[in-house]
């Protein structure tokens, strides 16, 4: 009951930052310059024809009447329609959800597959060499763009090697061979940051734990190295490496709007940058509300995971 307590509170707690998340995109949209009306009306249209589709749209209206009724739109589980191709903003981005949150899945792979064991493998060997060596790449990681890294694996895998396909997506239900592969570039691109990142964090949570009294307990009563790595020491040191993991979601739905752009991938990513330079309000809104509902609900998932990770932590 008292898990059902929480994340209730849990959730009516992100309706207030909902609410301005989209208000404040709301303001900054209105604030950039260019006009969707003349958008909308089309190119050499005339002043009377603007105005007549400012007025369809509902864009000559005070600030806080549209953000009212874009408000209540959404609270009927209606986010509008696209001012440019009149379709529903649910139907856009559920349509271009599915490409995005594989690419961010399979990002998320690629860091927890490279980043736990090398940083625990720079735990054990702390001070060495190849400690320093993981501690160079892992700055390389977090240092070098995005988009750097696609352009290099598409010129060198994709395009003179061969290997695996440069651009485009195909649904899984389509075929999942095709999917992983087509998935495969991208999700390293938009993985390599965080794997940096993460296995800096494994690094140290890895140092800090196997200096504790208990894992030279386990040492001494003759436990092998690998026993007390998997049963007591990477649990133990999980906790901070998941906090780090909620937070690089954000990279990874930021970066996905670079990385699609390199793979010609329509996701929500390439949706929002289309969005943008045709000034499409109700698409930008919904966008930024299916993002901040993405990222606040990875974020419940992390505190809750915390008492699997530590029995001592409970939820108040």
């Amino acid at each position: 009951m008292s898990t059902l307590f929480y994340l209730g509170r849990r959730i009516l707690g992100t309706l207030p930052i909902l609410v301005l998340v989209g208000l404040i995109t709301f303001l900054l949209i209105h604030l950039t310059p260019g006009d969707p009306a003349a958008v909308v009306a089309g190119e050499n249209a005339s002043a009377e024809a603007i105005d007549a589709a400012r007025h369809r749209l509902g864009l000559d209206q005070p600030f806080l009447v549209q953000f009212w009724h874009w408000l209540a739109g959404v609270l009927h589980g209606d986010l509008g329609t696209s001012f440019t191709s009149g379709r529903p903003v649910t139907a856009l981005i559920f349509d271009r959800l599915p490409i995005t949150l594989s690419l961010a899945a399979g990002a998320t792979l690629v860091g927890l597959g490279i980043a736990v064991p090398l940083g625990v493998f720079a735990a054990i060997n702390r001070g060495s060499w190849l400690d320093r060596i993981t501690i160079f790449t892992t700055s390389l990681g977090i240092a070098a763009p995005e988009f750097f890294i696609g352009l290099i694996l598409v010129l060198v895998v994709a395009l003179n090697w061969g290997w695996l396909p440069a651009t485009g997506y195909v649904p899984f239900a389509e075929d999942p061979l095709e999917w992983a592969a087509r998935l495969t570039l991208p999700s390293i691109t938009l993985g390599v940051g965080v794997a940096a990142e993460l296995a800096r964090q494994v690094r140290g949570s890895m140092i800090d734990v196997l200096s504790r009294d208990y894992i030279q307990t386990a040492r001494a009563k003759g436990l092998s190295t690998w026993s007390i790595l998997v049963k007591h020491a990477l649990k133990n040191a999980a906790i901070p490496v998941v906090t780090v993991l909620g937070l690089q979601i954000r990279r990874l739905l930021g970066g996905a709007v670079i990385v699609e752009q390199i793979f010609a991938m329509n996701g929500v990513g390439s949706l929002a940058v289309r969005a943008v330079f045709l000034r499409d309000l109700p698409v930008l809104l919904g966008v930024a509300l299916i993002t901040a509902v993405v990222v606040l609900l990875i974020n419940l998932m992390v505190d809750m995971s915390y008492s699997y990770f530590d029995p001592k932590v409970r939820q108040t």
